[in-house]
């Protein structure tokens, strides 16, 4: 499972303008513009043609926000540096970088930020309250406005800028709830695809054969998810290599006898085990698929259902020697 991410809507914000100022861009049609074969054939231009004279980077628009996304998306802070040095590499205009924590987490990262530094990009330690187009001074007018408070001088600044753009967040891809469902994988509470286990199994998930890789696990820079696409690759080879699967000791099967064809176990297993056969008129349960969770044991009305190594008689059996 590899679905990548989607980019947060950043007209949700309506503080920042997106949609209705004119220069307020997000971070990917930033890149867009960049490109040679962009729309202004890779040169920085406003709306009107001209090279802006003052730019402003914001972060974590959409993320680390209990309004919005309430996790970092990795990757903001370091594409947001690599805005800025595009900015400075391309026009000679003054560059304000708005963050609230600097992440440079990653090899080399921390080098690339001073290197920044070095660039005379300014950086301003706050989070952004609004952009706005409605001037309190002549230096303001017919600029957008960055209204931020900078919490290093303790005080709100107000920074007139010609072009502002967005450093959106990352998050789940928009067919991902569908995907989760028809795969029968579990979801974080950000809807990310949930792993099996952090540390022991970070590409494996609680079905067999099924690996994920990438930003659908959570937001993720190229080199990681490379890493985590061979790792993921690397489980699927392991599994064809050994050629017989292992089942789960405690997985469930049927008293034939005494199921009564009611199919509410059907409905209630997670990953698709069970199965009706219309022929006999009873459930029956793929061993391959079945995980021992014991959901239909418990709501088996009939009482036909059962877990190996966990069977009524079993279970009985250990009470009475416990109480013997």
């Amino acid at each position: 499972m590899a679905t990548g991410f989607s980019l947060f809507d950043a007209s949700r914000i309506k503080e920042y303008g997106y949609g209705r100022l004119p220069n307020v861009i997000t971070s990917i049609e930033f890149e867009r513009l960049t490109h040679a074969s962009g729309p202004t054939s890779g040169k920085v231009l406003l709306k009107n043609g001209q090279q802006p004279q003052a730019v402003a980077v914001i972060h974590c628009v959409g993320s680390r926000d209990q309004n919005y996304n309430e996790y970092c998306s990795r990757v903001c802070c370091m594409y947001s540096l690599k805005t800025s040095h595009l900015v400075h590499e391309k026009t000679d205009a003054k560059v304000y970088e708005f963050y609230i924590d600097m992440r440079a987490f990653g090899k080399g990262y921390e080098e690339f930020y001073k290197r920044l530094l070095r660039e005379d990009v300014t950086f301003v330690r706050g989070r952004v309250a609004e952009i706005t187009d409605v001037p309190q001074s002549d230096s303001e007018r017919g600029k957008l406005v960055v209204v931020a408070e900078d919490t290093l001088l303790g005080i709100v600044r107000r920074i007139p800028v010609d072009m502002a753009i967005l450093s959106v967040a990352l998050e789940p891809a928009k067919d991902s709830t569908e995907i989760a469902h028809t795969f029968k994988i579990s979801r974080s509470k950000d809807g990310f695809f949930l792993e099996k286990h952090p540390k022991l199994a970070p590409v494996s998930t609680a079905s067999d054969g099924l690996f994920i890789a990438g930003s659908c696990q959570a937001p993720k820079d190229i080199p990681d998810s490379v890493a985590q696409g061979a790792a993921a690759a690397a489980n699927v080879l392991s599994l064809i290599d050994r050629k017989e699967v292992e089942l789960e000791p405690s997985m469930a099967f049927v008293n034939e006898e005494s199921c009564s064809g009611c199919r509410i176990c059907v409905g209630l297993c997670a990953y698709n085990a069970i199965s009706f056969d219309e022929a006999t008129n009873r459930a029956t349960i793929a061993a391959a698929l079945c995980k021992g969770c014991g959901v239909c044991v418990a709501a088996c009305p009939s009482g036909a259902i059962e877990q190996q190594n966990f069977t009524n008689r079993q279970l009985n059996a250990e009470i009475e020697a416990i109480c013997a």
